[in-house]
């Protein structure tokens, strides 16, 4: 068994960032706000026995696919698969036991960089193919970036992100209603009674998904288009990217900070920590539902099953290659 690592990436320019072997997992994040004064923004834990058994998906990075899968079902080149559903009747963040339980080789690291791999063994959470996935933090200019790669040896599906849960008023915080957001999207996938995309694609004009302008959380999150009495958990569709660049997707801000979410992938979650359970933090503080707010780069949920969203499959002969840089300012 690899043991718990902790390697720090340290910009000149103020960002630290505490990352680990095991899920690829960002510990702390250390950034600085307007005046230059730096504060945790990720919630997290003091220990890693607390890290191995609480929260599992905090900061991970997470696969083999990302969101939900209806019903834990999918069928590709005439094969039918059945994944474990953990998520009631589906399949969530890429089963039982995802790639944010996994301990992860480190492949390289110096005082801004780290790149790590994880091999997912064909059938593994009832996923095909042999799977190499490469992931790269790098810190500099104020801005953390996450790429991931990934190749196959048979036809497969992937859908990446990492799960960070921020509070830009640092990580002890209670809640982020005061968080002003803005999420540069025309459209969103409504979604069924499970939290699965319907397969169809709307225009965020007249909801409260239209957060095209800035709007505090506060102002939204109570709105019964979301989940009463919960909170935001909700796909956007990003704009078509036909030259796979890196662009602005959403801007979060609070305390004098204010965080920019570039990203090359076709979609963005927004979640609110609904389901966040009360532990202690890495502060002391107790943590619950709405510490936070998770900005979930990847791929439309349950796209396998729905022809007219971004296709998940990777082939043999493909690579998987998709970045987020998490800017701050």
């Amino acid at each position: 068994m690899k043991g718990f690592q902790i390697y720090a990436l340290i910009d000149p320019q103020g960002l630290e960032v505490h990352v680990s072997n095991y899920g690829a997992k960002i510990l702390s994040l250390l950034a600085p706000n307007a005046r230059g004064e730096r504060a945790d923004v990720v919630l997290g834990f003091a220990t890693p026995e607390e890290w191995l058994s609480k929260e599992t998906y905090f900061n991970a990075v997470i696969g083999r696919c990302a969101n939900r899968i209806k019903n834990g079902h999918f069928v590709l080149n005439g094969h039918e698969y059945q994944l474990p559903c953990n998520n009631g009747t589906n399949s969530l963040h890429g089963g039982v036991h995802g790639f944010n339980e996994k301990f992860w080789d480190v492949v390289s690291a110096d005082a801004q960089h780290i790149k790590l791999h994880y091999r997912a063994a064909d059938g593994e959470e009832g996923y095909p193919g042999n799977l190499d996935v490469y992931v790269t933090y790098r810190v500099e200019n104020n801005a953390l970036s996450i790429s991931y790669e990934a190749t196959t040896d048979q036809p497969t599906i992937v859908n990446f992100t990492n799960h960070a849960y921020f509070n830009l008023n640092g990580e002890d915080s209670p809640s982020v209603r005061d968080h002003t957001l803005q999420v540069l999207a025309d459209e969103y996938t409504p979604f069924d009674e499970t939290a699965c995309p319907t397969g169809a694609i709307l225009p965020v004009d007249g909801t409260p998904m239209d957060f095209r302008t800035p709007h505090t959380i506060g102002e939204r999150i109570d709105d019964p288009f979301f989940a009463p009495g919960l909170g935001i958990d909700n796909n956007w569709v990003l704009p078509a990217n036909p030259s796979h660049t890196l662009r602005l997707a959403a801007v979060l801000s609070a305390s004098e900070r204010t965080m920019e979410v570039w990203t090359t992938t076709p979609a963005l979650q927004v979640y609110t920590g609904n389901y966040v359970e009360h532990n202690i933090g890495k502060g002391g503080s107790m943590y619950a539902p709405q510490n936070a707010v998770c900005l979930e780069t990847h791929n439309i949920p349950d796209a396998v099953n729905h022809d007219n969203f971004p296709s998940p499959i990777l082939l043999p002969d493909g690579k998987y290659c998709e970045q987020t840089i998490y800017k701050f300012r």
